[in-house]
Parts: C-alpha cells; structure tokens; sequence
C-alpha cells in the first residue's frame, strides 16, 4: 500500500514540484549558518565604507542630510539581511530580498543626490559597489531567479542614477559608457551569485534524489525485519535454546513443558506484532539503546512525515539521547492532530537538560537550524534545565 504522504515525498526527491525554487540555505542549513559571519562582515564593511567616504572623500559638498540618509538606507538594508538570515527566522522570506533591495536602489538615489555635481573621482561612488555587494549577501539565502531578479533592477537603476550624472555634468565619456561601468559590478557579481545559487541547487538535488532512490517503505521494512530477527534471535537464545536443552535430558513431554512452550511462542508473535506496529520515530529512540525516553503516538502519525523530515528529527532525536546533559528519562515525544489543521500533525518535544539556557543554545543550535528550515513553524522554548520544542508537519 502507498499512503499519499510518501508519494509526495518521492515526488520531491524526483525534483518535482517546488525542489527547483528551493535555496541554498534550504538545501544545506548549517553551511548557511557557517556563512553568516562572512555576510555579517561585508554588511559591515558596506555600512563603514559608506559612512568614510561620505564624511572624507566628496566631490563637491553637497548635502549632508541626504548623505546621512544614504548610510541609514544602507545600514537598514543590512540590518534587513542580518535579521532575515537569522537560522532561527529561516527560511530567508522573500519580502525581505525585496525590501532589501528596494532600500539599496533608493541608497544608490539619494548618493547621488547628496553628491550631485561634477563627479571627478570613480573612487567615491561607492554605491556602485554597495549595490553589488548586496546582491552576494543574499546569494546563500534566495534562489537564483530572484537574485537575477533583484540584481538587474539595481543593475537598471546604477545605470540610469550614473548614467543621468553623466549627462548633466560631461566629463569626457560617452553617458552610454559611464552607465555601463557603474553598472558592471552589480552585473558581475549578480551573475556570480546567481551561478552559485543556481549550481549548489543543482548538485544538492541530484544528492538527494540518488539517497532517495533508497525508499521511505523500503527503509520502514528493513527496519521492521531488522528489529523483529533481533528481538526473536533474543528469545531464542535465552529461552527457546534453554528450554529445548532441558528437553533433551528428559524421556517424557509433560503439560507443563507444552504449557511453556505455547508461552514462548506467544512471547514470539507478541514481540513481531509490536514491532510491525512500531513507528520509525520509536525505532529512533531504540536504536540509541535507551529505552527509558517515550513516545505518545497513538495513531501512528509519525509515519505521515517524509524521508527529509524523518531524517532531521531522528538526528536530533540521536544528538538529545546522546549529551550526557540530557535526563533521558525526563524526555518525551508527543504526536498529536493540529489542534488548528485537521491536514496537519502537531510534534512536541520536551526533556530536562542539566544545563544553561546559554550551554543549551551552544549545544543544540545547529539542530534548530535544520529543524526551522524543515518545519518554518518551529516553536522552542530553552529555559535552564529545559527544553521544549513543537513544530508541525502535513498529514497527506
């Protein structure tokens, strides 16, 4: 039998659907996170170089209102970034490229405004540059129609702010020429960040559709099979092989002796039904040989995620079981209907952890940031000596 879940779940892995528009950041969470000081750092260079140039390197004096304007649209159009690339605020919405990029082309305005005049150094239009720097602090966060999108309405407006500049004062060069070299760096590096984006989804796509190729019901069976000639290869070896020893040193069958034995094959059939109707998420929380942590999913629902979704929680299901701060036995799953979407499932997590709310950040927050690019819903409360977390999932 295919549930629908699962069929959608391979048509994602076959790069159906929305797998093209999907980011780098949404492809590889915690490479996006290791990227966020570089975009902090040329976010603050773009915000310094503003600020120098404005105050020590005019042309004419112009209007230092419109200059202090400049660098506050440009601090704000960082600080737009910076808080939108948050793991914790992913995925990166797309609002906030836009408005990213509308408060750059309106820098890049009033820039020439403030310094509006005979423009007889390149070396000051430093919005040329800003607008293209822009552009790659986006890359690891939107996906490339967008970043081609966003750059060439800052490639348009470079050349018409530069271009309009050239016309009113001449300096020697055609208005055509002075244009296009205002715009060539948000062009270069537009194309360079589209590239990249464009590639690294490619590749990654092509990654998970060959681990898909390894099925969620193939998975869910090899696990079950695995689990249940375990458990029996256990009772075989400490009850089956005793019993059938001590028979052997007897000449007659008594009915206590057929007594037990109807009671060890019951045993059997008992461990090979709990176990088929066994979820992969308790499966999990088996595998690290803790026994202790439990699981209320009546109904199963576990089974509605897919093969991404599976795979993130059982990697935090693993790292929670395996820190020595973690009380195993304090930790619990629940699984529930969505109390506000009868097509979605509700998972929290709660557990006691001997630790800082600071010592809890530093250990597990590689694990919220996969688990918000996977399920944008997530909710986590860190508090000293716990955590909670809840998030949801489609049920079809």
């Amino acid at each position: 039998m295919t549930w629908p879940h699962r069929e959608r779940g391979r048509n994602r892995l076959q790069g159906r659907g929305p797998v093209g528009r999907r980011t780098v950041q949404q492809y590889d969470p915690l490479g996006a996170m290791g990227a966020r000081p570089f975009v902090v750092v040329l976010g603050a260079v773009g915000v310094l170089w503003a600020v120098a140039t404005s105050v020590f390197d005019r042309d004419v004096p112009g209007s230092a209102p419109l200059s202090a304007l400049t660098v506050l649209l440009v601090a704000a159009s960082v600080a737009v970034v910076l808080v939108a690339s948050s793991p914790f605020r992913a995925p990166f919405p797309r609002w906030a490229f836009a408005v990213h990029v509308g408060l750059l082309a309106a820098a890049a305005v009033v820039s020439s405004a403030a310094q509006w005049g005979p423009d007889r150094s390149g070396v000051n239009d430093f919005m040329v540059l800003i607008t293209a720097i822009g552009v790659v602090m986006a890359a690891p966060y939107r996906p490339w129609t967008d970043l081609a999108v966003g750059g060439a309405v800052l490639v348009v407006v470079d050349a018409i702010v530069w271009g309009t500049g050239a016309a009113a004062y001449p300096a020697g060069v055609p208005v055509v020429v002075a244009a296009f070299l205002a715009a060539t760096p948000t062009l270069v590096l537009t194309a360079a960040a589209g590239v990249f984006a464009r590639t690294f989804s490619g590749l990654a796509e092509r990654v998970q559709i060959h681990a898909g190729s390894y099925s969620v019901e193939r998975a869910e069976r090899d696990g079950i099979t695995a689990q249940v000639q375990r458990d029996r290869s256990r009772i075989l070896a400490e009850q089956v092989a005793p019993f059938f020893a001590e028979l052997r040193t007897r000449e007659s069958v008594t009915d206590d002796d057929r007594a037990r034995a109807r009671a060890i094959a019951d045993g059997i059939r008992r461990v090979m039904v709990a176990e088929a109707d066994r979820t992969w998420l308790e499966y999990a929380l088996r595998v690290t040989g803790d026994r202790a942590a439990t699981v209320d999913d009546p109904a199963g629902l576990a089974a509605a995620m897919d093969a991404d979704q599976r795979t993130v929680v059982r990697a935090f299901v693993r790292a929670l079981l395996r820190s020595v701060s973690v009380d195993r036995s304090a930790l619990r799953v629940t699984v529930t209907p969505s109390p506000t979407d009868v097509d979605r499932v509700a998972m929290a997590f709660s557990v006691s952890v001997d630790d800082s709310d600071v010592g809890i950040h530093r250990s597990f927050d590689p694990y919220f940031a996969v688990l918000r690019v996977t399920f944008p819903d997530l909710d986590v409360a860190v508090r000293p000596a716990s955590l909670a977390l809840r998030f949801s999932y489609d049920q079809h």
